[in-house]
């Protein structure tokens, strides 16, 4: 039973760990997380559902586009609205993802409507591999190999491309990498892009094991937050990490403790490492003297 557990818990763990990336990527750039993810995510699913229910795209297509919104969404988010403010400290910007989480409900609702719907996700919840004693849905199996893929690409392209570094000298020290001729403002519209297209690939893996609805991302979002707090806000890996250790102990709660329960576990380790480890259990803890 425990091998199977893990393996469950992997699966919805890299859910958290695509969340919590997406949200540690924006924290380390702009000091402000970003609660406007999730819905982000869910429209950019529907966008999907769109062109693969209305306009009979194949799933390629489809994903494609919906890559493409994620992008354009996350830009427009930074441009108009975060760019715009005036001073804004950091109260003002959470306050701003917010109000823009509400934005996009809304617009979800009046554009697509509050009925849930199957989202046509070419690959089965229901057929299964077998893996030695583990069985394993098909779809749990794409979902793990899909967000190991993309936080592979994530950290090759920081280290490896001249854009990676450029995101990397701007999260460290925003007016040094504009002194050395870095276009910090542009940097920033496209960690929002990144960050929002980690976030579709997010939904777009949630969206067949539920039901497609405005409130498609509520749950994962916080769920993804409570994993980058426990792995570290301006840690990646340690986001990942947390994801993926969230997954298992929320799994292994609600079989040997409580299933009804089993939500409050990521709410209960934000506290436990809050108390003994503000920064997170893989990211570095400063004390500032004076």
């Amino acid at each position: 039973m425990l091998p199977q557990l893990l393996a469950s818990g992997l699966s919805i763990g890299s859910i958290y760990a695509l969340i919590a990336l997406a949200m540690v990527l924006l924290y380390k750039t702009s000091e402000v997380p970003n609660f406007a993810q999730g819905d982000m995510g869910m429209v950019c699913a529907f966008a999907a559902y769109t062109f693969l229910a209305t306009y009979k795209l194949p799933f390629g297509w489809a994903l494609a586009g919906m890559l493409a919104v994620a992008m354009l969404l996350g830009v427009v988010f930074e441009f108009v609205f975060i760019r715009r403010a005036k001073k804004p400290t950091i109260l003002n910007m959470i306050i701003m993802t917010l109000g823009f989480q509400l934005m996009l409900f809304g617009f979800a609702g009046w554009t697509w409507g509050a009925d849930q719907r199957h989202f046509p996700f070419p690959i089965s919840d229901i057929d299964a591999i077998h893996l030695g004693p583990v069985v394993v849905s098909q779809l749990n199996l794409v979902t793990i190999i899909t967000a190991l893929v993309l936080m592979g690409a994530l950290f090759a392209f920081f280290r490896f491309t001249k854009l990676g570094v450029a995101m990397k000298a701007t999260q460290q020290n925003a007016m040094a990498a504009r002194i050395n001729g870095i276009r910090t403002k542009r940097i920033l519209a496209f960690t929002f892009g990144i960050s929002s297209v980690i976030g579709a690939v997010a939904a777009m893996l949630v969206a067949p094991i539920t039901t497609l609805d405005p409130t498609l991302m509520w749950d994962p979002l916080l769920k993804g937050f409570a994993a980058a707090v426990l792995g570290g806000m301006t840690s990646l890996p340690g986001a990942a990490l947390g994801g993926y250790l969230l997954g298992i102990i929320e799994n292994l709660f609600g079989a040997y403790v409580s299933l009804e329960f089993k939500s409050v576990v990521a709410f209960l380790l934000i506290i436990v490492v809050l108390w003994f480890r503000p920064s997170g259990l893989f990211a570095r803890h400063y004390v500032r003297k004076v």
